[in-house]
């Protein structure tokens, strides 16, 4: 009886310290965490980034003086569902089973509000934070106002805010359905003035839905702005406030691709006595991160990165928030895979500071979007224009056909050509480089269990970890 009550008293002292481990210390208040979640914007139409772009976003300039800055912000897919399943599990598409849009991440793969409930948290998403619906799949507390924009969310956020009384520390999602489409009919926006990315044909089509666009961001910036006050005003100074965007806009060259335009997004962070203000921080990280690191900021174990059982693919830079460090990443890799009939194109990337190699699973194929295929909202009102443009003009005739013939391999010094304009996949000079992007991809692939499918009825359950998987396909 004595060994049993030994054995008993052991295992509770085990379980114990296993708590005590997990989470925040005792004395030390965790802070409140906010997350708010733009909808297709790219980071070069955000001031912060790109004065020039001639887009007013005064929020996120007074949120960015108030953080850190990161210049070097990805997310794992260029579509929602894929995009914001990396999000809410710590874990790559292939990885997490949410590899087309209108997914959502498989049963066993846990999920952000577990790991925060478990450290005694309400965790709450108002609006747009997962592929609308789906957000039920998710475990929150409370979730309301997701489906398609309804703008009215933000209002609800706040209202909500008002009126919370628990005592529980709080993880908060908000997200605003702006700038996707439709966008608002009248804009304030001088339409011969709008500033134009190279990407684009210029035509006074073009230059409308730009306005409009403009209009958008916007929105989203005055969201950002709201919820912000809200927060602080009702949560305090304890609390670690982010801001990011799911994917890029929607504009050819952007969403539905891993382009810059479509990938590369802002990410400021605001934590008063933690994070310095009015920084700017180089260190490149991904949305897979952001679970862990805002685990070990609450004073919690982050799951440890991998591919093995119980292992995510995000890594934790708590000390690039800190300051305590420089740099995270030295390789970003992001999939696109398809959106039912629409956005039907799979690519792969993997980029570096300076590099980006783009890989196009389905060269033969053309290129199509909701841009060129869907209705006038979506974009077909001003790719109308482009086409029409591309019958008589050179220049608008090769973007026509860029966007719809792609070649198998794309290789761009991003850091000098950062609208990737200039394809180095077939120059001599880079045969090196080009191979080693290309076995780095094919490994990255094979260890995440993405055997690069291209349609979403073809897919398969993801290897479990230590399962023998099949070798990623190989570019020609």
């Amino acid at each position: 009886m004595n060994n049993r009550i030994t054995h008993l008293w052991a295992a509770a002292a085990l379980l114990l310290a296993t708590i005590a481990g997990a989470a925040p210390a005792a004395g030390n208040k965790p802070p409140h965490v906010v997350i708010f979640l733009a909808d297709d914007l790219s980071r070069n139409d955000c001031t912060i980034y790109n004065p020039g772009c001639g887009i007013r976003t005064p929020n996120m300039e007074r949120v960015a003086r108030e953080g850190l800055v990161f210049t070097h912000a990805f997310v794992a897919s260029p579509s929602c569902a894929p995009s914001r399943g990396a999000l809410l599990t710590g874990l790559s598409p292939a990885r997490n089973g949410a590899m087309f849009n209108h997914t959502v991440p498989e049963r066993q793969h846990r999920r952000w509000p577990a790991y925060f409930q478990a450290l005694g948290y309400e965790v709450a998403a108002i609006g747009k934070v997962a592929h609308y619906a789906t957000v039920q799949q998710y475990g929150f507390d409370h979730c309301s106002h997701f489906n398609y924009h309804q703008d009215d969310c933000i209002d609800a956020a706040i209202t909500w805010l008002e009126k919370r009384s628990l005592a529980k520390p709080l993880c908060l999602f908000v997200g605003s359905n702006w700038p996707h489409v439709p966008w608002p009919e009248k804009t304030d926006y001088q339409a011969e003035a709008i500033a134009l990315p190279p990407t684009q044909v210029d035509t006074p089509e073009t230059r409308q839905w730009r306005a409009r666009y403009a209009a958008a961001v916007g929105n989203a910036d005055r969201d950002l702005g709201r919820v912000y006050d809200a927060a602080h005003r009702h949560l305090g100074e304890n609390l670690l406030f982010l801001f990011s965007s799911d994917n890029g806009a929607q504009f050819p060259f952007g969403k539905w691709n891993c382009y810059e335009d479509g990938t590369h997004v802002p990410l400021v962070a605001v934590w008063p006595g933690k994070v310095r203000p009015g920084t700017r921080t180089g260190a490149m990280v991904t949305w897979e991160d952001l679970l862990p690191t805002c685990l070990e900021a609450v004073g919690a174990a982050a799951p440890p990165a991998g591919t093995g059982p119980g292992q995510i693919t995000g890594r934790s830079f708590l000390g690039v928030l800190k300051g305590e460090q420089q740099g995270h990443r030295d390789r970003i890799f992001t999939t696109h895979s398809g959106d039912g009939k629409m956005n039907n194109y799979p690519m792969r990337s993997a980029r570096t500071r300076e590099w980006k190699y783009v890989r196009n699973l389905t060269p033969e194929a053309e290129h199509h979007t909701h841009v060129d295929l869907a209705a006038a909202a979506d974009g077909e009102a001003y790719w109308a224009s482009w086409t029409r443009k591309a019958a008589t003009n050179a220049a608008a005739a090769a973007v026509v056909q860029r966007y719809h013939q792609r070649p198998a391999e794309e290789l761009y010094e991003v850091e000098k050509d950062p609208y990737e304009l200039n394809n180095l996949a077939g120059k001599p000079e880079q045969a090196d480089r080009l191979a080693r992007f290309r076995t780095e991809l094919n490994d990255w692939m094979r260890s995440n269990g993405d055997e690069g499918l291209t349609t979403e009825h073809a897919r398969r359950p993801v290897p479990k970890p230590g399962a023998k998987k099949n070798a990623a396909p190989k570019a020609d």
